[in-house]
C-alpha cells in the first residue's frame, strides 16, 4: 500500500508542476483535465505527508526516549500515545481513501450494461439495473449522462453505456462489475413460472485526455446510417461512428446522436475508457504476487449477485450478503450493499497490512 501512495504523491507532485506550466496553462482542456485530476488526487496526498511527518516525528520522540537526560525521556514517553494516536487516526483516513484500489479516487467512470442469456427477459433486466443506477445516483448526487442506448421492442435494453461523475463515484460502482442474475415471473409467462436470466455491468474508471494518447492514426472510423429497433431508420444522415482501435482490436459503436460530431466524441469516451481499463488489467496481472483479494478488484466474468423477486431477497455472492428487501435495492437504495463491501475490503486491507509498528 505506500508503494501505491508513494506513486499518488509522485503523480500529485508531477500535477502540481503541471499546473504552473506555461505550455499547459495554455492549453483550456488540458489544464482542465490536470486540475481535475489533481483535486481527486489533493486529500489523499495532503493525509499521506501528514502520516510520514508523524512518523518522522515518532522517530525522533524514540531518540528522545534514549537520552541520558531523564527529564527528556520523560517528556518523550508523554508525549509518545499521543503522536501514536494520531498516526493511527491519520492511517485510518488513509485505508479508508484506499479502498478499492489505485483508481478508488477517480470521481468520472463509464458503466457498460449488456443483457446476457435470457433473451427479452434479459434485456428487460438490463433496464431495470439502468434504472437502479439511475435512481441510486440521483439519491448520491451523482451526474449521469446516457453516451448509447440499444433499445428493444419491448422497452429493454440490449446494452446501455452511461457515464457517471461524483464523489466516491468509482469507489462504490467498480463493485457492481460482473454478472447479475434475476429470477422472477416475466410478464409475458402466462402460467406464472420463475424464469432465470441475467445481464453483464462494467464499471470502468475514466481516464483524462493526459492519461491516453489516443490519435486518430490509432484507430479506423466507419460512418454509416443510423438505425432502431426493428430496423426503422432514426435518422436518414450518415451520423453514426465506428472506431476500430488497430492495435488491439477494440471495436466502439455509437449512433444516438443526430450529429456525427456528438457521437464521435462519446465513442471516444468510451473507446478511451476501455483502453485505460484494459492496460490497468495487464498491470495488474504483472503485479500478480501482490494482487490484494479484495472484492472490488474482482473477475468481471462471475456472478456477482441475484436477485430473486418471488422471495423479495437480494444476494451478493462474494461476500454472503443477503437482505429480504429487493424491493428497495430495485428502486435504488444500494448503499447498504455498497457499504457491506467496502467494509469488507477494508477489514481485508485492514489485516494485511499488520500493525504501524
Amino acid at each position: 500500500m505506500r508503494e501505491m501512495l508513494d506513486e499518488k504523491i509522485a503523480r500529485f507532485d508531477e500535477l502540481e508542476r503541471q499546473l504552473s506550466d506555461p505550455e499547459v496553462t495554455g492549453n483550456p482542456s488540458r489544464i482542465a483535465a490536470v486540475a481535475r485530476e489533481h483535486g481527486s488526487l489533493t486529500r489523499l496526498a495532503t493525509n499521506y505527508r501528514r502520516f510520514k511527518l508523524l512518523n518522522e516525528e515518532i522517530a525522533e520522540i524514540n531518540e528522545m526516549l534514549s537520552s541520558s537526560d531523564a527529564d527528556e525521556r520523560e517528556m518523550a514517553a508523554a508525549e509518545m500515545p499521543e503522536v501514536k494516536a494520531k498516526r493511527e487516526e491519520v492511517w485510518s483516513e488513509l485505508l479508508d481513501m484506499t479502498v478499492g484500489g489505485q483508481e478508488a479516487n477517480r470521481a468520472r467512470c463509464v458503466m457498460e450494461i449488456r443483457a446476457g442469456t435470457g433473451g427479452d427477459e434479459a434485456a428487460l433486466f438490463a433496464r431495470d439495473l439502468y434504472e437502479m443506477y439511475k435512481k441510486h445516483a440521483e439519491t448520491r448526487g451523482w451526474k449521469i449522462e446516457i453516451l448509447g442506448v440499444n433499445p428493444t421492442e419491448l422497452g429493454g435494453f440490449k446494452e446501455i453505456s452511461l457515464a457517471f461523475e461524483g464523489q466516491g463515484v468509482y469507489r462504490e460502482l467498480q463493485y457492481e462489475s460482473g454478472g447479475h442474475r434475476v429470477q422472477r415471473v416475466p410478464e409475458t409467462e402466462a402460467k406464472g413460472r420463475i424464469h432465470t436470466s441475467a445481464a453483464t455491468v462494467a464499471v470502468l474508471p475514466e481516464p483524462e485526455d493526459v492519461e491516453i494518447n489516443l490519435r486518430p492514426d490509432d484507430y479506423r472510423k466507419d460512418i454509416f446510417h443510423a438505425s432502431g429497433p426493428g430496423g426503422q431508420h432514426v435518422n436518414k444522415t450518415a451520423s453514426a461512428v465506428r472506431l476500430t482501435h488497430h492495435e488491439t482490436g477494440l471495436v466502439v459503436s455509437m449512433q444516438d446522436e443526430k450529429s456525427q460530431h456528438k457521437n464521435l466524441a462519446k465513442a471516444l469516451r468510451i473507446l478511451k475508457s476501455r483502453l485505460y481499463d484494459r492496460r490497468q488489467q495487464q498491470e495488474h496481472e504483472k503485479r500478480a504476487s501482490e494482487r490484494k483479494t479484495l472484492v472490488g478488484s474482482g473477475d468481471r466474468s462471475q456472478r456477482i449477485r441475484t436477485y430473486n423477486f418471488p422471495e423479495n431477497r437480494v444476494t451478493d455472492h462474494r461476500i454472503g450478503l443477503t437482505l429480504y428487501k429487493l424491493d428497495q435495492i430495485i428502486a435504488g437504495n444500494l448503499q447498504p450493499i455498497t457499504d457491506g463491501l467496502i467494509e469488507h475490503d477494508r477489514t481485508e486491507l485492514r489485516s494485511s497490512m499488520g500493525t504501524l509498528d
